[in-house]
């Protein structure tokens, strides 16, 4: 696909996507919605991509939703707003379909659909000077879309706080109350979640397809059923051909050969 408001990147297993409007703060229109879908779905696919990388490109992360899409809303129909709804919702879908980790390297402001994509993603770093919120709420408008996102990633108390008040969170902040995995100098960001994608890139691909597996059905199930279910999926590992190849591999101190099977 030829990305006009997303950026791609390789480097080694892992792939990095760049939200790539910085005059715009990086805010989400519809185009790099489909967008960011594709290269998150494209990387995804990738036999040779371990791990993938979100982060934007600019003094931002992520600013929200396009305010000039909201403005064209008030000439539309409630069926056609409800539609456009869906595309745009499917975004915030992807980090419970991918089966590749989904690490957000949060470089600046991820305010609205911005702390949603950070809520997604599997794991988030973030730099000192990133801001996080949901402010939408003074201009009228409730985080519907993201509100499961911030439930799953923080709680519901945390989740209903950050919605009804629309205060900002610095990167401290964040991490206190788990909306982020940790916080490090701007200037190290990428490096450092280049280096943490590289290092889960390395493990075997079919237990990084399981595990993701099991946490998003763990997440949404009840729990004796959640513990059935794992069960099975434990099952599939315990037999699995990357099970006998990591064992081997370190009774004979090498590096393993994963196969994904």
């Amino acid at each position: 696909m030829d990305y006009q408001q997303v950026a791609v990147e390789r480097l080694g297993r892992v792939r990095v996507v760049y939200l790539n409007r910085p005059e715009k703060r990086n805010a989400l229109s519809r185009q790099m919605s489909t967008e960011l879908i594709a290269a998150l779905g494209e990387a995804d696919r990738d036999t040779g991509v371990g791990a993938v990388v979100l982060t934007g490109k600019g003094e931002s992360f992520c600013a929200g939703g396009d305010l000039a899409d909201f403005a064209a809303m008030t000439s539309r129909t409630a069926p056609v707003i409800y539609r456009e709804g869906e595309e745009s919702t499917e975004l915030f879908k992807m980090g419970l379909r991918m089966k590749k980790p989904l690490i957000a390297a949060v470089n600046g402001q991820a305010l609205g659909g911005g702390c949603g994509l950070v809520a997604m993603c599997h794991l988030a770093l973030a730099s000192e000077k990133a801001k996080f919120g949901t402010p939408e709420v003074r201009a009228g408008i409730f985080p519907f879309v993201i509100l499961p996102l911030l439930i799953r990633a923080v709680g519901p108390r945390r989740a209903l706080e950050m919605a009804l008040t629309g205060r900002s969170l610095n990167a401290g902040a964040a991490r206190e109350i788990g909306l982020v995995n940790n916080v490090v100098a701007h200037e190290e960001l990428l490096g450092e979640a280049l280096k943490l994608a590289s290092g889960v890139a390395g493990r075997s691909p079919l237990v990084l397809r399981l595990g993701l597996t099991a946490f998003n059905t763990a997440m949404d199930m009840e729990i004796n059923k959640a513990m059935d279910f794992l069960n099975t999926l434990r099952v599939i590992d315990l037999m699995s051909e990357d099970l006998k190849e990591g064992a081997m591999a370190f009774i004979q101190k090498r590096e393993p050969e994963w196969k994904g099977q």
